[in-house]
This record gives structure tokens, C-alpha cells and sequence, in this order.
């Protein structure tokens, strides 16, 4: 009989055991950072992506994963993208760029991690020599490889290169340069070449350029803007294919702007497209009611003058994520792809795509008037905020109450979760997935509450 307990015990450890092997090891190293930093113990490697000193929350992303980490403010060491180092309210002070690259060191105990360091990437060393600006690569551009005798090599992955370049740019991805730069670089090893990739913290067109000269070539150049500086003042282009993969089959909102007449658009467009004629730009940008922000693809006949007098006008409006499609309708229409007629939309709207885990907004109010039996709003906020006025309909119970009021939190209901600007209700989401709930929803908005439960609902 011992003998049978013993050995139903060491079964029951041996699967266990299996189980937790089999369980996937959550990334502390975004893609893009393994091509200079090896994993580390007690530390992350991602994207600064939220922060709630209400919470005492960090959370950061690191490609789909996201990671939450606790912190004190008298205790956690801030080291900002200058070297300048501090405490939490040195954080407070200089807050970090969403999506800003960022190494999180912490302890962890009790499954709780606490951030005991955060250091944001500062910029890329690069020598004074090696160096171009924008108006450079601006001036270059205008003339072409063939009159500026220049090569312009994009270092980044190619699933970013798709989603939109600098005119002239050729994909050369970093990671696989070992394997592609004698297909792609000149045969003259004198010949100007030029890298970038996203921006100043980005070390792979400076690694890239290394590797060049190392080949021999004596003429490299490192962009350092990269994109951002590149789309602050200027457009950048895309083709079709790239358009229709990495935009449209994946399904993101983007603005199309058909800057044909409207008769010539009306005889065929690119599904969604806004009619927005060439001839009546001044008027149409200023009218435009769409955030700075938002992903704008210019299109005329064959892509050429039209398109980018009305890209230029956007950009000089201060939209600054303006891309001009290569070939314009004709190109698009000739590689068979999609393509509808009758009358264009008037107005341009743009919805961002939803975060994960975020509820859309006409839902969540659909839930607020009446809710359903096998849905529970939850308010993530504290016990103060919530007894100053909260939902009639929602259960109050702040999120760093989670862990100890799990019998109030029932998993076979959709949980939804609100707060006052969503930074809060996002982290309680991320805290309940963590804790094995599958169907969570969050509310990314700003609200206000009156006393009586009436409110007030924004998403900007």
C-alpha cells in the first residue's frame, strides 16, 4: 500500500513538474532587442508603455507580452536617457516617451515583482564624421541615387520597412546583413551609402555601418533621426503590395486620401478611400478633423506630382504620419488587387485600433445602461475615488485589492474594468490575466463621476 502511495505521488510530481516545463517562459527580451542584449536575470528589456503612481505600477511591453512591476517611489533608482539619475519622483518629473526603450531591474517575491531600477536607453554614440542630418538625406532624395550617387539602406526588420520608408530606401535589414549585404551593397566600395533605422536609441544602423566598413567600404554615413526625424517634416512612401499586406489584409485603420477628381476616382478607388481632389487640398486640409497623429496614405493616378503637393500640405499642417503609395491607383489596379467603384466617402474618420484587451467605447456604455447577467463591471479604483462617486451598476474593488478579493471576481462572467483615464484600468487587466482570468476587458477612456452615478465619458 506504500508502495502505491509512493509511487501515485511521484506520478503526480513527475506531471506536475511536465506541466510547468510544458507552461511557455513569458519574453524578458523584445525581438529587437536580442540582436545586442542577452536575457538577464531579475531584468527586462522592452518598451516603456505606462506608469500609475496611484498604483505604484510600471508596465512595460515587450513585443505582445506585457509586463507589471511595482515600485517605490523613495526606493526605485531612475536613470533618464541623459545618465541623470533619481528617485520615483524623478520619474514623475521626467516621465518616459511611450514606447521608448527601457531596461527594468527588479526583485521579486511572493510572485510580486518589485522594480528596484529603470534606466531609459539613451542615444546611440556615433562619431561627428559618420554623420548626416535631414536636410541632407532631404536634398539627396530630391535628386535621386542615380544625380546624388548615394545609396540609402533601411536597417530595420522587414515587417517595419513595409509599413513605410524613405523615398529610395532599400531594405537591409541588420539582423540578416551578415547574410544579404553582398546582394544589396555596391560593387564600388567608395560609393555613398547611408543607414538608419528608428530613431537615436536604435543601435542597428550604426551596427550596420561597422559591418560596411569593415567590408571595406570608406564612404558610410549613419542617419541617426531615423523615421521619426525623417516623418516629422516629410512623407514617406509605400507600394502597393506593402500596403495591402502590412495595412490592409492585417486589418489597420489607416486614412486613404484619393486626391483624383471625383469623376476619375468614381470609375475606381481603393476600397475606403476619402475623395480628396488635388485642386481643392488647401481647403480640404484645413477642414481635415482627424488627430495629428493618425496614418494618412496619399494616392493619385500614378503616384505622382498630385500626391505629393497634397502630402506636403498635410505635413506642413503638422500631420506628421503622411505616406505617399508608389504607382498610385494605376500600379495598385495592375497588380490585381482590390479595387471598387461608385461613389468615394466625403469624410475622413479615423478610429485607432483597439489595445489588447480594450472594450470599444459604444460597449462599454451599452453595459453601463443595462447590464447583462453574465457581465461584472468592475471600478479598479481606490475605496476614496470610488465613495465620490462610481457606476451604479459596478463593484468596487481597487486593484490592489485583487489578489485577496478573488472570490468576488467570478471567471465565468466577461470582467470589464473602468478608472478615471484607463491607465489604472489597463493595469488591473493585465493583474487579472496574470491571475488566470481569460475574459477581461478594459475601458481606455477618461471619466467623470458624480455623486448620484451620473458621468461623463471621453476618449480624448
Amino acid at each position: 500500500m506504500i508502495k502505491k502511495t509512493l509511487l501515485f505521488t511521484l506520478i503526480a510530481c513527475m506531471c506536475a513538474i511536465a506541466a510547468i516545463a510544458a507552461e511557455p517562459a513569458k519574453p524578458t527580451l523584445a525581438a529587437i532587442c536580442i540582436n545586442c542584449h542577452t536575457a538577464e536575470q531579475g531584468a527586462v528589456r522592452g518598451y516603456f508603455d505606462n506608469v500609475s503612481f496611484k498604483v505604484k505600477t510600471i508596465q512595460v511591453k515587450i513585443d505582445d507580452a506585457v509586463a507589471l512591476f511595482k515600485f517605490d517611489e523613495d526606493e526605485i533608482k531612475v536613470v533618464n536617457g541623459a545618465g541623470k539619475t533619481g528617485d520615483g519622483e524623478f520619474l514623475k518629473d521626467n516621465l518616459v516617451r511611450k514606447g521608448h526603450e527601457i531596461k527594468v531591474e527588479y526583485t521579486e517575491t511572493n510572485g510580486v515583482k518589485m522594480a528596484v531600477k529603470l534606466i531609459v536607453k539613451p542615444p546611440v554614440k556615433v562619431s561627428e564624421d559618420m554623420l548626416i542630418n535631414t536636410g541632407d538625406i532631404k536634398k539627396l532624395v530630391a535628386l535621386g541615387p542615380a544625380k546624388g550617387k548615394y545609396f540609402l539602406f533601411d536597417s530595420r526588420p522587414l515587417h517595419r520597412f513595409q509599413e513605410g520608408y524613405i523615398p529610395t530606401a532599400v531594405n537591409l535589414p541588420f539582423p540578416s546583413f551578415d547574410n544579404s549585404a553582398e546582394k544589396v551593397l555596391p560593387k564600388n566600395k567608395n560609393s555613398l551609402i547611408v543607414f538608419y533605422c528608428t530613431g537615436p536609441t536604435d543601435s542597428m544602423s550604426l551596427a550596420s555601418a561597422i559591418k560596411s566598413q569593415k567590408l571595406g567600404y570608406t564612404n558610410v554615413k549613419v542617419y541617426q533621426d531615423g523615421m521619426p526625424g525623417w516623418m516629422d517634416k516629410n512623407y514617406s512612401v509605400i507600394s502597393g503590395r506593402f500596403l495591402k499586406d502590412a495595412w490592409i489584409d492585417k486589418g489597420i485603420p489607416n486614412v486613404l486620401l484619393d486626391v483624383r477628381t471625383a469623376n476619375e476616382a468614381g470609375r475606381g478607388f481603393l476600397h475606403g478611400a476619402v475623395t480628396f481632389p488635388a485642386k481643392q487640398a488647401a481647403k480640404l486640409v484645413k477642414g481635415l478633423d482627424i488627430k495629428k497623429t493618425a496614418p494618412i496614405v496619399v494616392y493619385d493616378q500614378k503616384g505622382g506630382k498630385e500626391a505629393a503637393s497634397v502630402a506636403s500640405a498635410l505635413i506642413k499642417t503638422g500631420f506628421n504620419n503622411v505616406t505617399l503609395l508608389i504607382g498610385g491607383f494605376e500600379g495598385w489596379k495592375n497588380s490585381k488587387y482590390d479595387v471598387v467603384s461608385g461613389k468615394l466617402t466625403a469624410k475622413a474618420i479615423y478610429s485607432p485600433k483597439l489595445r489588447q484587451g480594450e472594450i470599444d467605447l459604444s460597449e462599454f456604455k451599452k453595459y453601463a445602461e443595462e447590464l447583462p447577467a453574465n457581465v461584472m463591471i468592475v471600478d479598479a479604483r481606490s475605496i476614496h475615488e470610488g465613495h465620490a462617486g462610481m457606476l451604479k451598476n459596478a463593484k468596487l474593488i481597487p486593484v490592489d485589492e485583487f489578489k485577496n478579493r478573488l472570490a468576488e471576481i467570478p471567471k465565468d462572467k466577461l470582467i470589464v474594468l473602468y478608472c478615471n483615464t484607463g491607465v489604472i484600468a489597463e493595469v488591473a487587466y493585465h493583474t487579472l490575466k496574470e491571475l488566470g482570468y481569460t475574459n477581461v476587458k478594459f475601458l481606455s477612456a477618461k471619466m467623470h463621476f458624480e455623486k448620484n452615478g451620473s458621468y461623463t465619458i471621453s476618449k480624448d
